[in-house]
């Protein structure tokens, strides 16, 4: 079964997704089923530079005098997934480089455990996954050779998922199949087994 996955790391929601679909998904290989896993970018800011900002001034700017509410309502709802999230520091960036390495680990087949530590670093660990540097250290740690390729694909890649009229995510596309939204683990589980026709978080 063919899963792709429309993500961007700084996206709470695809975090929460996708750490959902790895217990799905182990379940689903434990039991002798077989899952070929790709990954679609998406940016949610375009617009933001590599060296970015505090992720905190973004949140204001969304959420004005409940920003402090909405932060602690994140990260309880994170460890209600078993999550660490951390904002203090996190640095909020541009995804592009992020997005290329995620392409480069699915290519030598860790694009799973790259986008875990890539969620990890941005949420957990307030690390700059805009930054060049940052990025080269976490594809070491997870075993990924690193290369400078395939920006041009990228571009390319964002346009078709754009093209695709997605302008939210996460997106699980099962077997061409839609799932729009941060599922369940009950339903992401139905969708892996097979169940048939459209599923939309509500």
């Amino acid at each position: 079964m063919k899963v792709e996955i429309i993500l961007d790391v700084p996206c709470v929601w695809s975090y929460f997704a996708f750490n959902r679909f790895q217990r799905v998904a182990a379940r689903v290989r434990e039991a002798g089923g077989e899952l070929e896993v790709g990954f679609l970018p998406f940016q949610l800011a375009p617009e933001a530079t590599p060296e970015g900002e505090f992720k905190v001034d973004v949140l204001r700017r969304s959420f004005g005098d409940g920003t402090a509410d909405a932060i602690t309502g994140i990260t309880a709802k994170a460890a209600e997934e078993g999550l660490v999230f951390r904002h203090e520091r996190a640095i909020y960036s541009n995804t592009f480089e992020a997005h290329r390495l995620i392409a480069v680990a699915s290519a030598q087949g860790k694009g799973e455990e790259m986008v875990e530590r890539l969620f990890r670093a941005h949420h957990t660990d307030e690390l700059n996954v805009g930054d060049v540097d940052v990025l080269r250290s976490l594809a070491e740690e997870v075993g990924v050779t690193w290369s400078d390729e395939g920006a041009e694909k990228l571009r390319a890649e964002l346009g078709r998922v754009r093209g695709l009229g997605v302008r939210g995510i996460p997106v699980f596309l099962v077997d061409g199949r839609e799932l729009a939204g941060a599922q369940s683990e009950e339903v992401l589980f139905a969708a892996l087994a097979g169940t048939k026709g459209r599923v939309r978080a509500g």
